[in-house]
């Protein structure tokens, strides 16, 4: 099931170019249009590569959204059930293509970071550790969208569903510290799961923190790990139990 998404890349070399492109797109807009404007980007560019590596986790997730619409509209899935495989395979396949790509994006935007005058300043190990927090989001908001997915139905809903990508992903420190906003409205952004991913990851790298002294912010790395691991625990086992009656 991975290999038939990975021949899927090379029959669709544009799609995958632009999933690359748009995050380096929006990182260079922020930090040379918004943080270069206020003057402060050399200060900024060290908050705002963490963040954007952390909202880039939850981007690209129509790709695999319209895959999954496709395959049970087109009855693909139909001469899947003839295969000695479970229903997870294909889910299964799917992800693991989804997350080499994000792992790709990643290298991507790293490098682009580096390039505008990003740096991080802890070990290489903490390096890893970050970009492995940064996969882990990934990967739970992964079986978001399939779920999600699949209770659109078809793939011309999933825009819509996608959406609702975009306030998860600007209602969180990724841009802003959460002190900059209102109080109830930093207090939510805090908590979000993004936040703790964002903040974990910018205390690996040595890069400028959000300088909040909340529970939440004081304990990123842990939350960078509890959150993603409980959204797995309740989206793949939905996913999976709704894809095997759906293609029934």
């Amino acid at each position: 099931m991975t290999r038939r998404e990975l021949a899927h890349w090379a029959r669709q070399p544009v799609q995958v170019v632009v999933g690359l492109v748009f995050p380096v797109m929006l990182m260079l807009m922020f930090s040379y249009l918004i943080g270069g404007g206020a003057g402060i980007e050399g200060k900024y560019v060290e908050f705002l590569v963490p963040g954007m590596l952390a909202m880039t986790m939850a981007f690209g997730l129509d790709a695999t959204m319209v895959a999954v619409t496709t395959d049970l509209n087109k009855g693909v899935i139909d001469r899947f059930r003839s295969m000695p495989m479970t229903n997870g395979a294909v889910l299964v396949g799917r992800a693991v293509a989804d997350m080499l790509q994000s792992f790709l994006s990643l290298l991507v935007l790293i490098g682009v970071g580096l390039m505008i005058g990003w740096r991080w300043h802890g070990s290489f190990g903490a390096l890893l550790a970050g970009i492995g927090l940064l996969l882990l989001l990934r990967f739970a908001m992964l079986w978001i969208g399939i779920h999600l997915a699949m209770i659109a139905g078809k793939p011309e809903l999933v825009t819509a569903v996608q959406i609702l990508v975009w306030p998860v992903a600007f209602l969180s420190n990724a841009l802003a510290t959460p002190e900059s906003m209102p109080s109830w409205l930093g207090a939510v952004v805090e908590w979000n799961p993004m936040s703790a991913t964002a903040e974990a990851v910018r205390g690996l790298f040595g890069n400028t923190p959000s300088g909040s002294s909340s529970w939440a912010a004081e304990n990123a790395e842990l939350l960078a790990v509890a959150w993603p691991v409980a959204l797995v625990a309740v989206f793949f086992p939905l996913a999976v139990r709704r894809f095997g009656r759906l293609s029934r």
